[in-house]
């Protein structure tokens, strides 16, 4: 049995959260930050809604959806203002992993057809508050859709008795039984709602509740129980915690086994407090929290290393990393190749923002775009002549040449290297 999803929905007017399709209130949380929470919290698939009335307005929302996915590591899919093929595309293309036209228009099906054709029916999605779209178009529904919004409850078995494609399912409130009766269905994939997408949600809380009512969700099963690992002689264990974005060591903690459990059943990194002698949820004071990514014992089961999402300072010094007082330091040449590709970057970045005289690099900004495409092609071609001689040596050279270029060209088009692995790891 697949696991259910929990999915949150954003309203976007003039590129802000709003409460809902046709309450233009704000949310009160700036949208990359609601975003981040969502994707940190234990929600599985974000939904965003284009509420806007002109093209203007559409660019708006366009830019703050490419902003979002740039920011998250969940599925995101959009819908709204799509009046024709162009429109998928851009949400597509603005990092969406899936697009969700409405069925209440009557070119949607048209629409649909293209887009599953380009970018593959897994791709494409469709909103409906009735069977009347179902029905219409109930013998190319498998073809052209991977999932259905549903909007109403009460059309739920007509649509089933139509179609056996998948749905997430839009309850107004939270109604426990009724939620975890309609999850019991086959072709129900998840759930939507306005009290999901609440930041006072516990999304971890509900999930343990539907867990409890038979239903398997997609939240914390341990391979590894407390029993498990190595106690040090205070019946405690070490836990060494990274950044999950960028390694950095952040902090050293230790947890008992009401820590361990705590932080499992919560989603939220929580220790022991030896000094306090208390349990430590961290960031319930501050707001720092560590949002749970991973949690890994070494080859001993000794000690924990817990990869997560910081919110904040880790450090009660309000330093990132509490490691920050230097004893020796020896210089080394970074090897890391996605940092070697950032450190050159930011330095194109720089250049950019604060031309050095006799810099190459100012010299191609000053040229221009046209110059910057005839280096590249011509550092293109370079590495096909280099190919052909048996010297690794000489493709290595114009490889980096060539990615120098592609990088200059990167920083003048506003494109980063986030963007370029996010879209290379959805391929």
């Amino acid at each position: 049995m697949e696991h259910k999803n929990i999915v949150a929905t954003i309203y976007l007017k003039n590129g802000q959260a709003v409460k809902g399709m046709d309450n233009f209130e704000p949310m009160g949380w700036d949208v990359i930050s609601l975003a981040r929470l969502y994707n940190d919290s234990g929600i599985d698939k974000i939904i965003i809604f284009d509420l806007s009335d002109d093209d203007e307005e559409h660019e708006k929302n366009i830019h703050t959806i490419k902003n979002i996915n740039r920011n998250v590591e969940i599925k995101v899919c959009a819908g709204g203002n799509i009046s024709r093929f162009e429109d998928v595309k851009k949400f597509i293309y603005a990092g969406c992993l899936q697009v969700i036209v409405n069925g209440a228009k009557s070119n949607s099906m048209d629409i649909a057809r293209e887009a599953s054709d380009r970018f593959g029916k897994e791709r494409i999605l469709v909103s409906v508050a009735n069977v009347d779209f179902v029905f219409k178009h109930q013998e190319e529904m498998q073809e052209h859709f991977h999932e259905l919004l549903v909007l109403n409850t009460s059309v739920l078995t007509a649509i089933e008795n139509i179609t056996d494609v998948p749905y997430v399912v839009y309850f107004e409130e939270c109604d426990y039984e009724k939620i975890i009766e309609t999850l019991k269905r086959e072709n129900v994939r998840g759930i939507a709602g306005s009290f999901i997408n609440d930041p006072e949600t516990d999304i971890m809380e509900m999930k343990a509740q539907l867990s409890a009512g038979g239903i398997k969700m997609d939240n914390f099963e341990p391979a590894l129980k407390w029993a498990d690992l190595k106690k040090n002689s205070d019946g405690m264990v070490p836990v060494i915690v990274q950044d999950y974005r960028t390694d950095e060591v952040l902090m050293l903690a230790y947890m008992n086994e009401e820590a361990f459990e705590t932080t499992i059943n919560i989603g939220k990194m929580t220790y022991y407090s030896r000094s306090r002698q208390e349990l430590w949820i961290k960031g319930m004071t501050s707001g720092h929290i560590q949002y749970v990514k991973s949690l890994t014992a070494d080859c001993d089961y000794d000690t924990i290393l817990a990869k997560v999402s910081q919110i904040g300072a880790a450090c009660h010094t309000g330093n990132v990393s509490c490691f920050f007082n230097e004893i020796v330091k020896k210089e080394y040449m970074e090897k890391n190749p996605l940092k070697v590709l950032e450190d050159v970057y930011a330095i194109i970045l720089d250049r950019k923002a604060n031309p050095k005289e006799g810099s190459y690099t100012n010299y191609l900004f000053d040229k221009g775009l046209d110059k910057i495409l005839k280096k590249i092609g011509e550092e293109a071609s370079e590495i096909i002549i280099a190919a052909k001689n048996p010297d690794p040596e000489d493709i290595k050279y114009e490889i980096s040449d060539f990615m120098y270029h592609m990088m200059v060209l990167m920083a003048e088009k506003g494109v980063t290297w986030e963007e370029i692995t996010q879209e290379l790891s959805q391929r």
